[in-house]
């Protein structure tokens, strides 16, 4: 399950003021015997029922493809939780994937007394403070458990929605929140709703001390997470007493401890009632069918009084309030001030716009001034919503020999530029019309329909909604004035700041592992419930196939090959200059692309450049990959011709800034020293060194030395031949190929000849012969294991077969290894294994298998993924429910706009020339356990896998890594390359 943390990218969900009323006002309507509301002018048109229980259904239709992102929405979060139990709605999102009396258990009856047995001894263990005690009432739990465990079905939840083809199946616990998620098949509509009434209809909460376990490790990834420690001592400092600052989503170590079910119990009985709950729903349906079924299966639920949580109000800040949070990873300073919420329509808007005059990836003054001019090593701003308040929140990080403190006085110096209204006031006018372009681009996506719906209804029951529709508008009348006098008023002395210093963080401490016996987890098992979900009959989806010669239009420019796909829903365009050069064929590309960024031509600076193509809601950007690079323009149609006119002039007469040079160098030499303190980076470093060897693509870079003698005139000669080498061209937009040539044609200049593309590394595999251990050291209290192995060429044959074992083996929450090494064994919280398919013919498949867990429960970890890496469990039912879920997503699948062309060519490098979804589709039914079971023992079985290992020296057992072969501590030098 995923916790939302604070992170460096815009977050701005703000309710709007009610400023046009005339253009977004609500109306009633009737249909299909329902009547429901709705915000005139809404490009979601979504309809906003209440059931007579107080259910509120919220629907939005959109027929791009036929499947539906769905959410439960429960009004309650961490805010809710008693002071004594925090954690307790996060846990309790745990909980409601376990099943009721219906499902989830192979005889209700029997099982009952034991959960209740286990509830009793909970609430005495919760009670009790003698250590002695509490460890023999642990021992009668886990004994009780293992009893009850051999009537329970594990995961029986996940199997049904696979079965029925439902994807990113989740849920996640906020301060004012618990969201429960499912991607469907438009087909699914009945079966998806009469499993989520089930569910909530009387939930069981079996299984819980292997749950209880997962939660553990996800408390303890949490402290080994830097960010996560800053976000939650940001949240202190700012909410001294309201509980957006004192009670943690996932709870304290303490209250992890002793749990109580009965405390879990009335907190679902207190919240979770359907006045305080809504279904919300975007996609390929038919909205006055689906009212009547979730009417009928949710009409079981009483509407009932809840006591929401009322926060205090907090005291008006009136100094600095200074924090320090210390950690292993890189440093940074992060500031906020405290501001009114989402009930405040008109504060919200204007603070909206002052997070995006400040930052907005693009044109915004920490973008131009601080970024664009390199005086940090990056900085960013954004809003943080809530119902009561809001935080407008800057983070930057440091250049080299630059203290952080030296950051913070930058980014308030922007803030005191906004204060003076020294910005032009034709950002606010650019401002809006990128949010238009991200609208008509967010409409396309059901899960933005989905989330942005149910963010109103959190904040505000859905009674904002005509605000949120009407926000481009009203941001649209904003004076530079208002923004002005709000700054000036709100945004003085009175923030709160945190500094992430690098050091020993000596408050640190883990949730010690209780122990647990393997519990059972009934895997061929099947509920009667389950048995009569699956027999529901279903509207069968036809699958879609590509057919690369009539869904791509295709001509000539000159010697260039033209690819296009015409875009009829709305007006933008993408244009790709696609070559067949990369980072493997001339390191200096990587640096190059990013040098592009700082520099200007002959007639503008950077920062013109950077504000032009903004005040056109257009951009550009040119990456390199490994093997071939892109110079792409995005935007609206009828700003085509200005755009890829303006990306010309830019790629072909950027001249040299020897400044912006020499700080680019710098602030790379910062980043490369941020990167070897960050695990997530030395875990990919060193599974590429397991999978390639010593020289590896993650560290064939420069050296520090290397590096330093470039020349920026090299560079630039790079980026102005990119227009020399031959081009694949990639349009899609509202034109028609003979149209978009004519076009192209006349905005970009073929060479008279095209340069030869250099003969690059071409990085290979290793096969090993024999296991060995890759180690490196890092200050953590888990530990995580990668095993890596590779073999065998790239077989179109093989496809069906590896898809099906990876959807049984390891590829999801119902898998073989979740539920071994998860449900049953509680090593991890995380796990996950499978075979990967390379992305070129010559190339080989890889297995990568995956544990994360606590340091003293990492040789417990192993021995569990290598059981399963060597003996492949056999579970008929678990293999069907992996075939119809491969089925269903296959059916539902429309790969639609450029991504049409991005297949056809990745086929090509395959050294296909069709779509292979089909021949795989038709082979699904054909393949049984002995063929994925054949397939395991001749590619995963008995391996000789390399452990790439990160943890802390002091916290594991050196000796214990000796017994899964030769063991190599590689240094940080090693791995990155510098």
């Amino acid at each position: 399950m995923k916790i939302f943390k604070l992170c460096l990218l815009l977050v701005f969900v703000a309710q709007l003021p009610l400023l046009a009323q005339d253009k977004y006002e609500w109306k009633e309507a009737k249909s299909g015997g329902y009547t429901y509301k709705y915000v005139t002018n809404d490009p979601m048109q979504a309809r906003f029922y209440t059931l007579d229980n107080g259910l509120t259904v919220i629907l939005s239709v959109n027929k791009k493809e036929p499947r539906i992102q769905t959410l439960i929405g429960v009004r309650a979060g961490s805010n809710n939780d008693p002071k004594d139990h925090t954690g307790l709605a996060h846990y309790l999102e745990h909980l409601l994937f376990k099943g009721t009396d219906k499902f989830g258990s192979l005889d209700w009856s029997k099982e009952k007394p034991y959960l209740d047995e286990i509830e009793g001894l909970y609430d005495t263990y919760n009670q009790t403070t003698d250590e002695a005690a509490r460890r023999e009432i642990y021992r009668k739990i886990d004994s009780v458990s293992g009893i009850a465990a051999t009537y329970a079905i594990a995961n029986e939840y996940d199997k049904m929605m696979t079965a029925m083809g439902a994807q990113k199946t989740n849920a996640h616990t906020w301060v004012e929140e618990t969201v429960y998620e499912e991607d469907i098949p438009s087909n699914a509509v009945d079966k998806y709703l009469a499993v989520q009434a089930e569910r909530f209809r009387n939930p069981q909460f079996r299984l819980f001390h292997t749950e209880l376990e997962a939660v553990y490790e996800e408390k303890n990834r949490g402290l080994d997470n830097d960010n996560n420690k800053l976000f939650e001592s940001l949240l202190d400092a700012a909410f001294p007493t309201h509980n957006y600052g004192q009670q943690t989503t996932i709870g304290t170590i303490e209250h992890l401890k002793n749990p109580s079910l009965k405390a879990i119990r009335k907190f679902y009985d207190e919240y979770y009632v359907p006045n305080n709950m809504a279904v919300v729903m975007a996609g390929d349906f038919d909205p006055d069918y689906v009212i009547k079924r979730i009417d009928r299966d949710f009409g079981f639920m009483k509407e009932k009084t809840v006591d929401a949580y009322a926060g205090t109000k907090e005291a008006a800040i009136t100094a600095p309030v200074v924090r320090n949070v210390y950690g292993p990873d890189a440093e940074s300073v992060n500031l906020a001030f405290r501001l009114p919420g989402a009930s405040d329509t008109k504060s919200a808007v204007i603070i909206g716009a002052i997070s995006q005059i400040l930052s907005n990836g693009k044109a915004g003054l920490f973008d131009l001034n601080l970024n664009q001019d390199q005086k940090v090593l990056g900085a960013g701003s954004g809003v943080l919503s809530f119902k009561d308040y809001s935080l407008l929140y800057m983070s930057g990080q440091a250049k080299n020999g630059q203290s952080l403190e030296e950051v913070r006085d930058l980014m308030l110096g922007q803030l005191d530029i906004l204060r003076k209204g020294d910005f032009d006031e034709s950002l606010l006018k650019a401002i809006v019309n990128n949010y238009k372009f991200d609208e008509m681009q967010g409409l396309e996506n059901n899960n933005n329909r989905a989330t942005t719906i149910m963010d109103s209804y959190i904040k505000s029951a859905g009674k904002n909604w005509a605000a949120d529709v009407a926000f481009i508008d009203d941001l649209g009348k904003l004076t530079k004035q208002q923004i002005v006098d709000f700054a000036n008023k709100n945004l003085e002395d009175n923030y709160v700041i945190v500094y992430k210093r690098k050091g020993e963080d000596k408050n640190i401490q883990k949730v010690v592992k209780p122990p647990i016996t393997p519990v059972a987890v009934n895997r061929d098992a099947q509920s009667d419930f389950l048995k009569s979900i699956a027999s529901m009959p279903a509207t069968p989806v036809s699958p879609q196939w590509l057919d690369f010669n009539k869904d791509i239009q295709k001509g000539k420019i000159g010697q260039a090959e033209v690819l296009s796909v015409q875009n009829k829903n709305n007006e933008i365009f993408h244009l790709y200059y696609r070559i067949d050069l990369g980072s493997w064929d001339n390191k200096l590309l990587g640096l190059a692309t990013a040098y592009l960024d700082f520099l200007g031509t002959d007639k503008l600076s950077a920062q013109d450049i950077s504000k032009n193509f903004y005040n056109i809601a257009c951009s550009y950007s040119v990456s390199s990959g490994s093997e071939n690079s892109s110079m792409t323009i995005t935007g609206l149609q009828e700003n085509f011709d200005k755009a890829v006119s303006m990306f010309e002039d830019v790629i072909r007469n950027c001249k040299v800034d020897e400044a912006a040079f020499e700080a680019l160098k710098a602030r790379i030499m910062k980043s490369r020293a941020d990167a070897k303190l960050s695990k997530g980076q030395i875990m990919r470093a060193l599974t590429n060194y397991g999978l390639y060897g010593q020289e590896n693509p993650y560290n064939y870079t420069f050296t520090n030395e290397e590096l330093a003698n470039i020349k920026a005139q090299d560079l630039v000669n790079l980026l102005h031949n990119l227009v020399n080498y031959k081009p694949t061209i990639i349009y899609y937009g509202p034109k028609t190929l003979t149209a978009a040539i004519t076009d192209i044609k006349r905005l970009h200049k073929m060479p008279a000849s095209f340069l030869a593309v250099p003969k690059g590394v071409d990085f290979k595999q290793q096969v090993p012969q024999k296991s060995s251990v890759l180690f490196a050291d890092y200050d953590m209290v888990q530990s995580e294991v990668n095993w890596v192995y590779s073999n065998n060429k790239y077989d179109p044959a093989k496809t069906a077969v590896v898809g099906l074992f990876n959807a049984y083996f390891g590829g999801g929450m119902g898998s073989i290894v979740f539920q071994t090494i998860r449900e049953s064994k509680a090593l991890a919280y995380s796990t996950y294994a499978v075979y990967r398919g390379p992305s070129k013919k010559d190339d080989l498949y890889s297995t990568i298998a995956y544990v994360g867990s606590q340091a003293d429960k990492m040789k417990e970890a192993i021995a569990g993924m290598n059981e399963l890496l060597n003996d492949l469990p056999h579970s008929e039912k678990a293999l069907e429910v992996a075939r119809k879920s491969m089925k269903q997503d296959i059916e539902t699948e429309r790969i639609t706009e450029d991504g049409i062309i991005f297949s056809y060519l990745a086929a090509k490098k395959l050294g296909l020339d069709y779509d292979i979804r089909k021949s795989v589709y038709q082979k699904i039914d054909q393949l049984t356990f002995d063929d994925i079971n054949k397939f395991h023992q001749q590619n995963i079985a008995h391996k000789p896998y390399t452990y790439c290992i990160v943890g802390s020296k002091d916290r594991i057992n050196q000796d214990l890594l000796k017994q899964y072969g030769d063991v190599k501590v590689v240094t940080l030098d090693e791995l990155f390359g510098y």
